[in-house]
């Protein structure tokens, strides 16, 4: 129990510190920085906040560019709001830049972040320079369901919010100490093997993406809300998606996120798609890759305003 006391007061300040509260149109909306050069508008997936959004580009931030990392409705400082759809959370988010003063910027989605992510491509277009969606819940059609209906995804996500979040931050981390490769498997959507093959440095991220869901208690709103987002994903606009785009899954991410990360590229008219067999929902393996990749796209963007169409990588095209 000591430990636990410790651990979660360490948690909270973590996420107390560090971040400020910007008022918008639509409330107080908490967001922190790092870096300088240009900007890169980072939105957090489920479980996440500020703080995750800070961990997820901390090497862009190496690469020389400035990290706006935003609290989406209902995580840790930001409250959640009667209207808290992936189209409002678009509109908060044009609202952050125009209170930083901020024009236009690339758009980084994760996970959860891709919904709105993507809503802020199609509702403010002139905002988004350049779109990077990473294992981002996004719909794709199933063989037995016509394109224009809606599509069940990231069951996982409902098991995490009965099983876990929504009991109290001392059971998630007794869960995380007591079954950390369950809690791989359930709350990251990363198959608990790929650790075995995976070096100190990657085992390390994996361990502190659990430790920062705490203090799960922050962040209930913010889940319950992407439980009923992307668990009812309509199919967007993906051709009216005229932004660079750049999205990245893996075959075996366990939220499922590879089908329609590829449906998605396919759809849209500027977008490449890089597909790794294995990785799971952490891209597991391949952070380096990814980093690299990321920043060449945002180069040959800021050079010359577009990419070449190319949907498929070397790596999924391997695996077909």
């Amino acid at each position: 129990m000591r430990s636990y006391k410790t651990e979660i007061r360490r948690e909270r300040h973590r996420v107390a510190t560090g971040s400020r509260v910007v008022e918008t149109s639509f409330g107080p909306i908490e967001y922190a920085e790092a870096g300088h050069g240009r900007p890169i508008l980072v939105i957090h997936g489920a479980g996440g906040g500020f703080d995750q959004g800070l961990d997820v580009a901390q090497n862009l931030v190496k690469h020389g560019f400035r990290v706006i990392a935003i609290s989406r409705f209902g995580y840790l400082r930001t409250p959640l709001p009667q209207n808290a759809s992936a189209a409002a959370q678009a509109d908060a988010h044009a609202a952050v830049l125009d209170a930083l003063h901020i024009p236009r910027c690339a758009v980084l989605g994760v996970s959860a972040g891709g919904p709105s992510a993507m809503q802020l491509a199609l509702r403010h277009p002139e905002r988004v320079a350049a779109l990077i969606l990473m294992v981002p819940a996004a719909y794709a059609p199933p063989p037995s369901v016509h394109e224009g209906e809606t599509q069940k995804r990231m069951p996982a996500l409902a098991t995490m919010l009965m099983d876990v979040a929504l009991r109290s931050d001392f059971l998630f981390w007794l869960a995380v100490r007591l079954a950390p490769r369950a809690m791989t498997r359930v709350i990251l959507g990363t198959p608990p093997a790929l650790l075995a093959n995976a070096d100190a440095i990657e085992r390390a991220r994996v361990a502190t993406v659990l430790d920062h869901v705490l203090p799960v208690s922050s962040r209930r709103l913010g889940l319950l809300n992407d439980a009923a987002v992307v668990t009812t994903l309509p199919r967007y606009e993906l051709e009216r998606i005229a932004t660079p785009t750049l999205i990245i899954s893996a075959r075996d991410d366990l939220y499922h996120t590879f089908a329609g990360s590829r449906y998605s590229a396919d759809h849209m008219p500027h977008a490449r798609f890089i597909g790794y067999p294995r990785g799971g929902h952490l891209l597991v393996g391949h952070e380096e890759a990814v980093t690299a990749a990321i920043v060449s796209f945002l180069r040959a963007v800021a050079h010359a305003g577009a990419i070449p169409r190319s949907p498929l990588s070397v790596q999924e095209a391997q695996h077909r």
